[in-house]
């Protein structure tokens, strides 16, 4: 029709990931990827009770298949064109992970501080991921008994090296994709660190865990 206009098609997981090992020289390893059996999305893993379907590794050694190249990540996920786009944690970057609710708070008191942030991902399991600079996942529990809180009180993940995120467009399940709260660009390529973020988180998860708390109790 005249003047109607389409939208682009989304753009593969090939080119998503091309996209990462050129841009951001972050390192890539395909994963698993959902297949449709009788109208329901299964994972190619084909465990029934996956807890992660269509979006963790495919193999125990997935590290073997960890790569910078695009002209390797262009092999790889050739050959699987379906697959999960994974980023191994402990190389180009480290991951805070909480909880969706706890990351929106975060993140909104973040942008009014003019805080420093790097990209920032949210998946439909209702988890925010946070990027921050590599070697430092091993001070957060350090980090948090300074502040005053307790490591294992909190919802706060910290992923590092032998560890790795989901990126888009991984679709985890029926839920949907992993989508960009913060989208990779040119002014957020320099990552801060853990320290930088680590108390805004830990107010938000410890805030959020008050509200869950009162909203059970009815008061």
């Amino acid at each position: 029709m005249p003047g109607q206009r389409t939208a682009p098609p989304a753009a593969s997981p090939l080119e998503h990931a091309l996209r990462y090992t050129r841009e951001r020289a972050w390192d890539v390893f395909p994963g698993t990827w959902l297949e449709t059996v009788h109208g329901v999305p299964r994972c190619s893993c084909a465990d029934p009770a996956c807890p992660a379907p269509g979006a963790h590794p495919a193999r125990p050694r997935w590290t073997d298949e960890t790569t910078g190249s695009a002209t390797t990540a262009r092999h790889l996920w050739t050959t699987a064109p379906r697959a999960a786009v994974l980023l191994p944690t402990g190389r180009a970057f480290d991951a805070l992970e909480v909880s969706e609710a706890a990351g929106c708070l975060a993140l909104a008191r973040l942008e009014r501080m003019a805080a420093p942030l790097g990209p920032v991902t949210s998946s439909p399991d209702a988890r925010m991921t946070f990027f921050v600079l590599p070697g430092v996942a091993a001070t957060v529990p350090h980090t948090l008994r300074r502040l005053g809180w307790s490591p294992t009180g909190l919802d706060l993940r910290a992923k590092g090296e032998g560890d790795w995120v989901a990126a888009p467009p991984t679709r985890l399940g029926a839920h949907g994709p992993v989508q960009w709260a913060r989208e990779p660009n040119a002014a957020n390529r320099w990552l801060p660190g853990a320290d930088d973020l680590v108390p805004t988180l830990a107010y938000a998860c410890a805030s959020e865990a008050v509200d869950r708390t009162l909203a059970v109790d009815g008061t």
